[in-house]
């Protein structure tokens, strides 16, 4: 049998053509480590643009489809030792669900981006089609990714802040007063459109990040949830500023805040968890540093730091360089790639093990946020009524 874990693993891009940043950062992240190989893709849905686009990503004229369906076909007919064994999916977010899914049938592991889709019906078909095949899907909700995300959820799993009493995630932004009606945005357009981007705008876009964070870092599943949602824009009528109260099942309260209206915000990303014992906060702009407070106690400051007494085994083994030199959104992005291609490996060669270990964001985290988003635009069009989760 041939040793998998000894070559690189073959990666195609769908998506990330033009002047839309996400597509290049999957292409850094995944092969950061050296652990992938971009070599094949189809990079927009206009057949010429998609070809012109890949010299962009160093791809062979060969390997430069002119759609992810010319893709699938021809990368399916080459022999095992030569097609790519996974896609990235980078492309609007309502053609997630059948690139994903035909990908799967096809034999190929997925990574794709957030949200996973735009209704629950195709979170439903995702999940399906992940058990059925058996295949690895991965979805980049990057930030937890990040050394000291992974540290403060050992912390938490571990009791150190004690019982979980409310957690607050936020992320704000406040590109969109850069917009101008009317005119043609350079990336990103598509996020205006609910046919393409669906019903939840910067709610889809940064909430359900803030959201993941907060989930994955507590563990805390929701029971009710209420949202208020707002849009101030001009160019569009999705929501770009809202606030999502949630009621977890061991009784403790969440408040999720999401904006790109905020001036003079940039990716403000941050977590507070409040514990009968401590409390912890951060930022993702300033990822290097996670501060945990107690009542009476000296302020207490984790740095990343895979050498250090308090770094846990997690945060250790996220870390790339030593501590002082800072590391953050690429390398955060790259853990989700490094740990999906191990569970990969795994699948490639046969290997049984339990998929509910793993670190990175799988389909079930991926419907979670499909859900958080149907709820929160659900509780604001009954006037915010609070809904069961």
């Amino acid at each position: 049998m041939t040793d998998v874990r000894s070559k690189p693993l073959r990666m195609a891009l769908i998506g990330g053509g033009g002047a839309g940043f996400i597509g290049k950062v999957h292409a850094t992240a995944a092969t950061l480590d050296r652990e992938a190989v971009l070599v094949a893709g189809a990079f927009s849905s206009d057949a010429k643009r998609s070809r012109q686009a890949a010299a962009e990503f160093g791809i062979s004229t060969d390997r430069a489809y002119g759609s992810w369906q010319q893709l699938l076909d021809a990368e399916s007919r080459r022999p095992e030792d030569q097609r790519v064994n996974f896609l990235s999916i980078a492309t609007p977010n309502f053609t997630h669900c059948e690139i994903a899914c035909a990908a799967m049938e096809a034999g190929f592991h997925v990574v794709c981006d957030k949200p996973m889709t735009i209704n629950l019906s195709d979170a439903q078909q995702m999940v399906a089609a992940v058990q059925q095949t058996g295949r690895v899907f991965a979805l980049t909700h990057n930030y937890s990714g990040y050394p000291l995300m992974r540290q403060a959820r050992e912390m938490i799993m571990s009791g150190e802040l004690g019982e979980i009493i409310a957690v607050r995630a936020t992320y704000v932004q406040g590109w969109m007063h850069g917009m101008k009606p009317g005119a043609h945005q350079a990336r990103g357009e598509w996020k205006s459109d609910p046919h393409r981007n669906g019903r939840a705008g910067s709610l889809g876009d940064v909430g359900t990040h803030a959201f993941h964070l907060a989930s994955f870092v507590t563990g805390l599943t929701p029971e009710k949830l209420l949202s208020s949602m707002q849009s101030n824009s001009d160019h569009h009528q999705l929501d770009d500023y809202g606030h999502a109260m949630i009621r977890f099942s061991n009784g403790s309260t969440g408040m999720i805040t999401w904006s790109q209206v905020t001036h003079g915000r940039l990716n403000d990303l941050s977590v507070e968890i409040d514990g009968t014992r401590a409390a912890l906060t951060w930022r993702q702009e300033e990822p290097n540093q996670l501060f945990v407070r107690a009542l009476g106690k000296p302020v207490h400051i984790y740095e990343r730091d895979p050498t250090a007494e308090h770094s846990s085994p997690s945060a250790s083994a996220a870390c790339r360089l030593p501590g002082g030199h800072p590391e953050a959104f690429f390398e955060a992005f790259a853990n989700v790639y490094r740990d999906a291609f191990a569970d990969m490996r795994r699948v490639d060669a046969g290997i049984a093990f339990d998929r509910s270990s793993s670190l990175y964001p799988s389909v079930h985290d991926g419907y979670a946020g499909v859900r958080f988003m149907t709820r929160c635009l659900d509780s604001n069009d009954s006037n915010s009524q609070w809904q069961n989760w």
